[in-house]
């Protein structure tokens, strides 16, 4: 199978971030921040995916860790604290381009969650794939917003 030029070979460029389903963002936010010295690098509400959520910086790697809060008791998160408790959720990897990545990913034979990119982070653009196809694992692909810096 050829690969898009304009891709690598690898798919991926970066883990973006591990996403940790966390039932109090505020206690979860001071826990990463005074007990493993990460700040805060971003934090938004997004009601498409039922979540208010935090990016706590890794250093300066560029990576992160995404501190997920339910909404509701009907959010993803909320039924996946439920099942699981609290936790590492998902896996991030950043690509170039979501839609070229969950193609190839899709012509591999792996489901994606969403037919298109739905709206992540900081306006990234975002897919996942299927965790029955991917061991068990969510794995998340982000496409960052250019303009954004995290």
């Amino acid at each position: 199978m050829s690969t898009p030029l304009d891709l690598p070979s690898h798919l991926f460029t970066a883990i973006d971030h591990v996403g940790m389903a966390v039932p109090d963002l505020d206690e979860a936010i001071a826990f990463y921040r005074d007990t493993f010295g990460m700040t805060l690098a971003h934090e938004e509400t997004n009601e498409e995916q039922g979540v208010r959520e935090a990016m706590m910086a890794v250093g300066d790697s560029g990576s992160c860790v995404q501190l997920l809060a339910p909404l509701s008791e009907s959010s993803t998160i909320a039924k996946f604290i439920d099942r699981n408790g609290p936790g590492c959720q998902q896996i991030a990897y950043r690509v170039t381009d979501v839609e070229q990545v969950a193609a190839i990913l899709r012509e591999r034979g792996l489901r994606m969650l969403y037919d298109a990119p739905k709206r992540g982070t900081s306006d990234s653009r975002i897919n996942f794939v299927h965790p029955k196809d991917a061991g068990g694992i969510l794995v998340e692909i982000v496409e960052p917003n250019p303009a954004a810096t995290h």
